[in-house]
């Protein structure tokens, strides 16, 4: 008379291959945060997010004029030092599109998985933000020291044409990581 695994007290066999159900995560929403103090590419990021009715988070630690139009909301975080950028480094992940010329926000940014743009159309990578932030704690350290250094550069019209095509390539390549686009987004000061 033959027994089952379950009457002997062995154990049955356990299966080589456990088929589990695909997790239905939705997909990463497309959204533009302005680190807004000092950047001077708001206006064709307005544009842009408009183009594509992308939603647009301007984050600031004092109250600045936006645009009243869809899409875009002004966010006013506490005074501090960094108090936007922790805002939105908070926030930033998949899907998110930085504006910064803030290299340790970057850093933060291009951790979590967001696309992270300097005002100048330079896009920081996992590959390259070590290097900016090298480059930066050591003008930091020269300065501190002393040393004279000259400072960025002054931004001219070839950096806001540079600017808006890496804004439309980040959105290009959001969309086709699967972002979709929320256009209200929420969370912050009109």
């Amino acid at each position: 008379m033959g027994h089952s695994a379950a009457e002997t007290g062995a154990e049955s066999p356990s299966p080589k291959f456990v088929i589990t159900p695909p997790t239905m995560e939705p997909a990463p929403r497309l959204r533009i945060y302005i680190d807004a103090d000092a950047c001077p590419v708001k206006d064709e990021t307005y544009r842009v997010a408009a183009r594509y009715g992308v939603g647009v988070l301007v984050v600031a630690n004092s109250p600045i004029l936006v645009p009243r139009a869809p899409g875009i909301e002004r966010v006013v975080v506490a005074a501090g030092p960094d108090a936007a950028d922790d805002w939105i480094a908070e926030r930033a992940g998949p899907g998110a599109i930085v504006v910064t010329a803030d290299v340790p926000l970057a850093s933060r940014c291009v951790k979590v998985g967001a696309d992270v743009l300097a005002p100048t159309g330079k896009r920081f990578s996992v590959d390259s933000i070590g290097m900016a932030l090298a480059t930066r704690n050591l003008m930091d350290h020269l300065r501190e020291t002393g040393q004279a250094t000259s400072g960025p550069k002054a931004f001219g019209p070839r950096d806001r044409s540079n600017f808006l095509s890496a804004l439309d390539n980040a959105v290009t390549r959001a969309k086709r990581a699967g972002a979709t686009i929320d256009e209200a987004p929420g969370g912050g000061e009109r």
